[in-house]
Order: structure tokens, then sequence, then C-alpha cells
């Protein structure tokens, strides 16, 4: 049994990577801002928000055989002393990313694609994106200042869960109420034909576990998917046969004016990008193979029947 913390680990990937670990044996400490009890005794809840300084106060005395970090950074100046902090308490500290840097460039996207923060040349995005800018730049410092160290990067997809459901730029649980309200739903044309980055979080939570404890992921970066490539018009047919959901295929103008814009470089800088996945590496470091996953419809059945559940309880 090793013992593991993972920090802000109540989410939706969070949630799946606990499961897996304690699946394998292992004890789970969780930092989360959510209220969250156990009936495990291997898997604890802590409540509060991963500052420095609660961190410091969290970990003195303690160490771990892992730390998973779901912490993100916008401003990456605050990540250093929490890096250093975090080194120090545990034998391998994994870091989240997104595969939200990658550039639209090389199909299938593997580990060694280009970034957008190095071939973009949208001055706007480079300055103002305080995700996969950020996440980017998170990943340069650990490569620049913490080369021989015992870190590992992860770079998920969109993993939804009960928590969210993901559809283009609809997220959260906006797309849910939208169905359920028998709303005809825009989506852009330009995405449908597009693979898109999106996967279960059981899946992704599976890979994030079985990554821990090895030498050899230290100092590497792994892409999180099972990489079933589904385009976002075969996700919308999962929908439509789960849920009856309506949906209307407009243009790229026609849904931005629907959503407002909203997360708009999300949209063109992700979602409107081929993000066929090639996860040869991750499967070869975790030892997993595809029938380890549940595919994205098995996933989506679980999540809405969990929701079905919790409502019939209320």
């Amino acid at each position: 049994m090793k013992k593991i913390l993972l920090i802000g680990g109540g989410g939706t990937l969070g949630t799946y990577t606990a499961k897996e670990l304690l699946r394998l044996g292992h004890k789970v400490d969780i930092i989360c801002l959510e209220d969250k009890a156990s009936d495990n005794e291997n898997l604890a809840f802590y409540k509060g928000e991963a500052s420095l300084e609660y961190l410091e106060d969290f970990l003195k005395n303690k160490s771990y055989d892992g730390i998973v970090n779901f912490i993100h950074y916008p401003n990456v100046e605050e990540y250093p002393p929490i890096h250093s902090l975090l080194i120090s308490h545990t034998n391998h500290l994994v870091v989240l990313s997104s595969y939200r840097v990658y550039a639209d460039e090389q199909h299938p996207v593997t580990e060694t694609a280009p970034m957008l923060l190095d071939v973009s040349t949208d001055k706007d995005f480079i300055k103002t994106e305080k995700y996969a800018i950020s996440k980017a730049k998170l990943e340069k410092y650990l490569h620049k200042e913490c080369e021989g160290q015992n870190w590992t990067i992860v770079r998920p997809v969109i993993s939804f869960s009960k928590l969210r459901f993901d559809l283009v730029t609809y997220f959260g649980h906006d797309l849910l109420t939208k169905i359920k309200n028998g709303e005809t739903i825009p989506l852009p044309m330009n995405a449908k034909n597009l693979a898109a980055g999106l996967d279960w979080a059981g899946n992704s939570g599976k890979l994030i576990a079985n990554l821990l404890f090895k030498e050899e992921c230290f100092g590497e970066a792994y892409t999180v998917s099972s990489a079933q490539n589904l385009t976002w018009g075969e996700v919308a047919e999962i929908y439509t046969e789960l849920m009856g959901a309506k949906f209307e295929w407009v243009t790229l103008e026609q849904y931005l004016k629907a959503t407002n814009n909203y997360n708009y470089y999300a949209l063109l800088y992700d979602r409107l990008f081929d993000r066929q996945i090639d996860n040869s590496k991750i499967l070869k470091a975790t030892g997993l193979t595809k029938n380890d996953f549940l595919s994205v419809k098995e996933g989506l059945k679980i999540e809405l029947d969990k929701i079905e559940q919790e409502v019939n309880k209320l």
C-alpha cells in the first residue's frame, strides 16, 4: 500500500483517479474545496484552498509516495514555490497540464506535436488566454528549471463526469438543461467531422493513476486519452440516442451569435482543431490496453444514470 495525495482532487478527474488508486490497494488523501465525507478507511478528505501557506502547514511532518496536483495556475509565477514544496515531500509528483497546449499541426497528435505557445501568431491569444498558454508555460518551467527531478506532466483531454458534460463549448450542466427543456441546440458545422478531444473521466483517471511510481516516467509528458477519437458529430449522436437531444448544425457565425462568443479561444484554438490522439506512449508506460477502457457512450450512460439516481433520492 502506497500513500497518495490528490491536490484539488474533489472534481471530475480527481474523483476517478482516487477510485483507481483505491482499487489498486493504495491509501488516498484529497485536498478539495468541497465538503466531502468518506466511508472508506483508505480515503480521507481535507477541505481547504491549496495555497502555498495551506500546503506548507498541511505537509509539515508528512511525506507521500505520490502527489497529483490538479490545480490550475493562470499566473505561472505562483507555481515555483509550490513545486519546490511538493517535490520535497514526495517520491513522484504528477502535474496537470492539458492537451490544449497542442497546435493543429500534427495528426494524429503525439506528445512531440508543436505547442500553440511556440507556433501561434495570434498575439492577443498568447497574451490573454489563461488556460492553454498558462499550461504550456508551466511545462516549460518544469523542463527548464526542474530537469532531473521526479515529476511527470499529464495532458488530459476534456474529461466528462456527472459534474460536467461537454459538447463543443457547452459544458457543466448547461447542455443537460437545454436537452431537458427540449431546446434545439446549435452546433458549429465546422466542428462536426473533427475528432473531439473528449473522454470519460473514468478512463482518464485510470490512466493518471497507473502512471504513478514509475521512474521511467520522470521528466516525461503524457497525453491522457483512451483515443477513441470520436468526432463531435458522433458525440452529438450519442446524446441524441441516450437523451433524445435535438441539434442543429449551423454556420460558425450563427454559433458564435447563439453562444455570445462564449469560450471563444477554446473554440477557435481547440474545438475547431482535429484532436485525433495517438496514445501509444501512455499505454506503454501504464501497461493498459484499449480493453481496459469503457466507450464514451458507456461512460456517458453511467454519468447520466448517476444524476437520475441522485434526483430520485430527493
